[in-house]
């Protein structure tokens, strides 16, 4: 089939990506052709159990997807100073991409368990940075994909593979702890922090050894964007949202949450809300934390 035309690019809903699949490229018994448009990636991640994911996707998945991990596909565990999700290697998630027969032209619909925080969004991101703009995350997850009465698979998929992605992560994307450091003394909006709000201020810290924000930060819980699993109004995100970066071109807001995952789902809700351009600090708390002379703060 011809790719999709507009594409996909940032959220796409159980419905729509239903009937693509009815017209001609859901798979059989779970193998997908050299034909097939459309990717399906099951993103499905716990931080609490890092084999859930596998376990949620083998128990039943969309029909012909494939599955990520967040751990082995979208971080690489090994480098250390960055994070508890430091970014993957370019080649090697260049080469993972066309293992799961991702190519130029391919569009990719990415799903979670509900909400895209988890980790839908981290590789709608990644696959932005690559420089795929083919890619939507599936709103409601597969949540509403059952809720829908639409079918599950069981088994791994069986994908044509193609060669490494043909490109690289634009740098220009990610922020860094030295640019963080540098513009600590911006009047505050340029710098939003996606974690929950007791975490912001500091009153607990379930995952990271100090609690606490980056002095200068705004707080915006991700879970504020969504509404029954399913990120909220497009206007409705933009006025909210607009009122947290004031009047600053999006291009000169950083986005950062624990680890750099649901971070992307912020990310995602102000491309949604046109608001495009914001980046995101690929470290986040846990790898500004790493570094003990970096300034903590507390409360609101």
């Amino acid at each position: 089939m011809k790719p999709i035309d507009p594409p996909w690019t940032t959220l796409v809903d159980v419905a729509t990506l239903a009937a693509h699949l009815d017209a001609g490229v859901r798979v059989v018994d779970a193998r997908a052709t050299a034909s097939t448009a459309v990717r399906v990636v099951d993103a499905r991640a716990s931080l609490a159990d890092p084999q859930a994911g596998a376990s949620q996707y083998a128990a039943g998945h969309v029909p012909g997807a494939v599955h990520a991990d967040l751990n082995r596909d979208l971080s690489d565990l090994s480098r250390t100073g960055h994070g508890r999700h430091p970014l993957p290697d370019s080649d090697a998630f260049a080469a993972q991409l066309g293992a799961w027969g991702i190519g130029p032209d391919t569009q990719v619909v990415v799903y979670d368990g509900s909400d895209g925080s988890m980790a839908a969004a981290r590789l709608w991101w990644l696959l932005r940075l690559i420089g795929h703009r083919r890619v939507a995350v599936l709103d409601g997850g597969i949540a509403a994909w059952q809720a829908a009465g639409q079918p599950l698979a069981t088994g791994a998929a069986e994908v044509p593979a193609l060669p490494a992605y043909p490109g690289r992560f634009d740098g220009a994307q990610i922020a860094n702890a030295d640019e963080i450091t540098a513009r600590l003394k911006h009047a505050p909006g340029w710098l939003v922090d996606a974690r929950a709000g007791e975490r912001f201020r500091g009153e607990v810290e379930p995952l990271d050894p100090v609690a606490g924000h980056v002095p200068g930060a705004v707080n915006r819980p991700f879970a504020l964007n969504v509404l029954d699993g399913r990120l909220r109004d497009a206007q409705e995100l933009r006025a909210e949202l607009q009122g947290i970066i004031g009047n600053r071109d999006p291009q000169q807001v950083v986005l950062m949450c624990g680890s750099g995952v649901t971070a992307c789902h912020l990310l995602l809700a102000m491309e949604s809300a046109g608001l495009s351009g914001a980046r995101v600090y690929a470290g986040s708390w846990s790898g500004w934390v790493s570094d003990s002379s970096r300034p903590v703060a507390t409360g609101a």
